[in-house]
């Protein structure tokens, strides 16, 4: 009896010895990562917020120059074209000679200015002499009245021949250059070298744009029109440039359906300070548009895929980081929206992340 009473008691400090073992090496391997000062340094968070949700439609569209900031420019005069200085995709300045045009109309110009000249001239010394001879009674106020109106109609014919020279910037010889109306890029050109320009064509020979702004055009689906709306936020990439994003809002919907696409068309105003983006290009649009709910939310850049489930490190000090297994809602751009797993106000890691979930699960 004695000796089973030792055998018991022996073999329950045995366990005890153990459990306290196996517990103090837990608590040393939960405690064991401690986040260095250098990945401290560079260790970024950001707290879990509840936000708006948010729901995204994809669509296909194209870049556009704005139409506000196109110019088409067509010929005033026919005739041979002498010289065509620019090509398409060159960039103009305002006043900048683009092509010149040999043309017998400008000739014709130029005679009439002289003849206009002439004809002022001879009207004003009509009203001189029709002045002097009434001073001298020998003709009526009449006549006086008559060389004045004479003159005004010269003078007014000149007047007109000199806008059209100024509209026109037509000068002397029979030379008509086409100056660039606008600084901009050539995006369209149907002038060349020794063509001959009929007088009556009715097709433009340059188009220039400004394309610091352009447009993204988005089709739209039927089944998505009730979602868009004016104002929307908007992401537009485009196959030459598959890591950039360009913002934009909606900034026109037109209410008709193309009978060809039986899409409606929307408008994307963008920016575009450096030309990046080209008349013509191909675009991948995503619209955004918030759902009637909140739901927490944190930076995508947070979330850790691993063994098909989504994970985030949930950062209280260097000493006390957890992971933390979390379902992911939705993710728009690079806000992710969580239904289960955080609680507003928790702050998850952004960077380094991955560095510390390997170290805490491997």
């Amino acid at each position: 009896m004695f000796n089973k009473s030792i055998l018991f008691v022996a073999s329950m400090l045995v366990v005890t010895l153990y459990s306290c073992s196996d517990n103090k090496k837990k608590e040393e391997t939960a405690t064991a990562f401690v986040l260095s000062d250098v990945m401290l340094s560079t260790t970024q968070t950001a707290p879990a917020r509840s936000m708006p949700l948010k729901n995204e439609l994809s669509f296909y569209g194209k870049i556009t120059a704005d139409n506000n900031k196109l110019i088409e420019i067509y010929p005033i005069v026919g005739g041979n074209v002498m010289n065509v200085n620019v090509e398409l995709g060159d960039y103009v300045t305002k006043g900048q000679v683009l092509a010149s045009i040999r043309s017998t109309e400008v000739a014709s110009f130029e005679k009439d200015l002289i003849d206009a000249k002439n004809d002022v001239l001879v009207a004003k010394n009509s009203v001189k002499v029709a002045q002097e001879l009434f001073e001298g009674k020998l003709n009526s106020e009449r006549d006086v009245l008559e060389a004045k109106s004479q003159l005004e109609k010269a003078e007014s014919q000149l007047h007109r021949i000199k806008e059209v020279y100024s509209i026109y910037n037509i000068k002397k010889g029979a030379f008509y250059n086409v100056l660039a109306p606008i600084s901009g890029f050539i995006i369209q050109k149907n002038i060349n070298q020794d063509m001959l320009l009929r007088s009556d064509r009715t097709d433009n020979i340059f188009d220039i744009a400004q394309i610091n702004e352009v447009w993204a055009i988005a089709n739209v689906n039927e089944t998505d029109i009730n979602q868009v709306k004016l104002g929307e936020e908007a992401s537009v990439t485009t196959l030459s440039y598959n890591d950039k994003v360009f913002k934009g809002k909606v900034d026109k919907i037109f209410n008709i359906i193309d009978p060809e696409t039986k899409a409606m068309k929307v408008q994307i105003k963008l920016n575009n300070p450096d030309y990046l983006l080209k008349p013509e290009m191909r675009a991948n649009i995503k619209l955004s548009y918030n759902e009637d709910k909140n739901m927490i939310a944190i930076p995508s850049a947070a979330i850790i895929f691993d063994k098909n489930k989504n994970f985030v490190m949930v950062f209280k000090d260097r000493n006390n980081i957890e992971t933390r297994q979390v379902e992911v809602f939705r993710q728009v751009g690079d806000i992710s929206y969580i239904s289960a797993g955080l609680k507003v106000d928790e702050k998850v890691m952004t960077t380094n992340g991955l560095l510390v979930y390997n170290a805490l699960n491997n």
